[in-house]
């Protein structure tokens, strides 16, 4: 009996206090990209993945940091595993199909951004940017 009684006070204090660090690296490490501190941003955005695995906006931003410092293999890992999350992550998209437009893959490119159409909300005027972007140097 008061061995239950003491499992349920150990879940209700101990529960609220992993939900809340979970969130707390996350929030940590948007604080962090927004000062320009990518690294200590980057461990924190990791260290919520670790919590959350399937956080798919902490694998957006990674994604973002390796932009900045054109890693363009990470980049394009996080921007898939976000994907993989969220097929309809409309920056994800966006931001895969502008990375496959700057490495020459124009068919790929061009993929992405017409399913990108089929369901943007707010990247709409960035894909028929995009789309035009695509046309003109495939043409090249």
């Amino acid at each position: 009996m008061i061995k239950r009684i003491l499992k349920k006070f150990l879940i209700i204090i101990f529960i609220p206090n992993l939900l809340f660090a979970n969130t707390q690296y996350f929030e940590e490490g948007l604080n962090l990209f927004k000062n320009k501190k990518l690294d200590k941003a980057k461990f924190k955005f990791e260290q919520d993945i670790v919590f959350n695995p399937k956080s798919e906006i902490s694998y957006l931003y990674l994604s973002k940091i390796f932009r900045s410092l054109d890693n363009k293999t990470l980049e394009e890992q996080n921007l898939n595993t976000v994907l993989l999350l969220n097929p309809k992550n409309e920056e994800a998209v966006y931001n895969l199909a502008k990375l496959k437009l700057d490495s020459s893959d124009y068919k790929k490119s061009k993929e992405l951004n017409n399913r990108l159409i089929n369901f943007c909300k707010k990247f709409c005027e960035k894909s028929k940017k995009l789309k035009v972007e695509i046309e003109n140097l495939s043409k090249k």
